[in-house]
């Protein structure tokens, strides 16, 4: 195969037919969705003026979406997203009204709780049905790997700007204004997205399996366990960040120093895509996992916030080719019939590694300084490192070879 130049890889990708049409469509939702559960924190807690009610009523969201995706994502497998994607935006749109109807009534916190819950549930995931037709598109081709890279690009575009655009819309204007503008971002992308037939993966087939069962063997499972340990990894790390600026007495340095990371990540996304690589993607997904926790080591010592800025840099490194190439494994290892389920419940390990590592953390931190929090970290990007290893086992040679020629 001749060498692929990076502006080619992106832009043959796109050429795809109808491929920038449906990526386009969906920027919207990626924005809507990354702003909703903070949108539900400044929507509650502005009702409530209680940071622990907001907590619990976020909780429930987080953990309904973390279950519940996968749910959602196998009835479009079964179904189409044609068919299935309008009801569950409307399903979604409907218990987001519900939530602030009954957040501005003051209403008890088993309501508040229960009404979250619903709109985690009835999340679509659309970065996973994106996944899907790109791999619909291009399977066997390539060119998959690129744009399994735009997708990271512009998940990790939507998580700068959506937390933003909800905190100055929720503080400038009102909550509520927030977290029904986020709600129609979604519901926009995700009606654009469903109008696109043509690229949708077909419905499965009488007599054709959908079953979650099918993922129920060990190549998937440990990547799914990957991707919780790097969510415990974030989750620990947006604890620590937080808690080391506010100990500083600078608590506005957080965001700032958070960002670095994700910014740093966007640039080594965008490199890794445009790229072919000889190395076999097992060995590539234990180098990551390997350079991530390595490059977490020196937060351990640094203090200053300029070297604290310069050591959150270096694990940036790591993410978005990790979530680059666990999309390409994943997507050799599974069934076509069951697609959307397995990159949602990639989804949903990472959002539940972020809940359990910002809890765990924030009791470390507690007890002790920002900077046990920050071994937290280390410890998740290790445990990572591990399944990373138990994959490339698990794998064996399995045609992933993306080499320049």
């Amino acid at each position: 195969m001749p060498a692929l130049t990076g502006r080619l890889s992106y832009a043959q990708a796109l050429q795809t037919p109808g491929a920038w049409k449906f990526y386009l469509a969906a920027a919207p939702a990626r924005i809507g969705i990354a702003m909703t559960g903070l949108g539900i924190v400044w929507l509650v807690h502005g009702s409530t003026n209680s940071y622990a009610v907001a907590g619990a009523v976020t909780g429930g969201f987080a953990v309904a979406e973390a279950v519940g995706g996968p749910q959602v994502a196998r009835l479009i497998d079964r179904f189409g997203q044609p068919r299935t994607l309008p009801i569950i935006l409307l399903t979604h749109a409907l218990t987001i009204g519900l939530l602030v109807s009954l957040t501005v009534s003051q209403s008890p916190l088993w309501a508040l709780v229960a009404a979250g819950v619903l709109a985690g549930a009835s999340l679509p995931q659309l970065g996973a049905q994106t996944s899907a037709r790109w791999s619909y598109a291009l399977r066997g081709s390539p060119l998959l790997s690129s744009a399994f890279a735009l997708e990271a690009l512009s998940i990790g575009v939507a998580f700068l700007v959506g937390p933003a655009l909800i905190g100055l819309i929720s503080s400038l204007w009102s909550p509520v204004a927030g977290s029904l503008i986020a709600t129609g971002l979604v519901l926009a992308g995700g009606f654009a997205l469903a109008a696109q037939r043509r690229t949708a993966p077909p419905p499965v087939q009488r007599g054709q399996q959908v079953s979650s069962s099918l993922l129920l063997h060990k190549r998937f499972l440990v990547l799914v366990a990957a991707s919780i340990g790097v969510g415990l990894f974030f989750g620990s790390m947006q604890v620590s960040v937080t808690a080391y600026a506010v100990e500083r007495g600078t608590p506005a340095l957080a965001g700032p120093l958070y960002s670095i990371t994700s910014l740093v990540s966007l640039f080594a996304g965008v490199v890794y895509g445009a790229k072919r690589w000889r190395m076999a993607a097992e060995n590539q997904f234990v180098l990551l996992l390997t350079v991530l926790t390595v490059t977490t080591l020196p937060l351990l010592v640094v203090n200053a916030p300029w070297a604290v800025g310069i050591a959150l840099a270096l694990p940036g490194l790591a993410v978005a080719p990790y979530q680059t190439l666990s999309a390409v494994m994943t997507e050799s290892s599974v069934e076509p019939t069951v697609l959307t389920q397995a990159f949602t419940w990639l989804n949903s390990g990472s959002a539940a590694g972020i809940a359990l590592g910002a809890a765990f953390a924030g009791r470390v931190v507690d007890a002790n300084s920002p900077h046990a929090g920050f071994a937290v970290a280390l410890v998740a990007s290790f445990l990572a490192a591990l399944m990373a290893l138990t994959v490339r086992r698990s794998l064996g040679p399995v045609g992933l070879q993306l080499h320049d020629s």
